[in-house]
């Protein structure tokens, strides 16, 4: 199994039609959801480095809605945050990631996020441990 979600992985970090901060947005929204420590912390990182303010990465650690995102931003984060908490999202919220990433986009982020899930759940399940020193972020 971990071969075959090699190639998924390899696809969900490198090649989505998805700009990489919006990519980790959903992987934190993902995380998050899972309070997954080490998804967190590999990925809230990456967000940073890819451009997503730190007050959003902050107000999701802290289960909050962020404030003062980008319209592209707040779509991701409309859409993971809605089906990750729903199982299912409203017409609006599909349409407007579809009008930002068309289909494609749309199918790419299911696609990272489910990918993520999975990667949580089985760093959770393992307890995978974070580098010596570091202390959780996710309460």
């Amino acid at each position: 199994m971990g071969d075959l979600a090699q190639k998924l992985g390899e696809y969900a970090r490198f090649r989505p039609d998805v700009p990489a901060k919006l990519r980790e947005l959903a992987i934190i929204v993902t995380a998050r959801h899972w309070t997954a420590q080490y998804e967190w912390y590999a990925h809230r990182r990456a967000a940073e480095q890819a451009g997503l303010k730190e007050e959003i990465i902050k107000a999701i650690a802290d289960r909050k809605r962020p404030t003062g995102m980008q319209p592209d931003e707040e779509a991701v984060y409309n859409f993971a945050n809605e089906l990750l908490e729903t199982r299912n999202v409203s017409d609006a919220t599909f349409k407007a990631v579809v009008d930002k990433f068309g289909e494609k986009g749309v199918v790419d982020i299911i696609g990272v996020m489910g990918y993520y899930q999975m990667v949580s759940m089985l760093l959770n399940v393992d307890r995978y441990p974070l580098p010596a020193g570091t202390q959780p972020e996710l309460k």
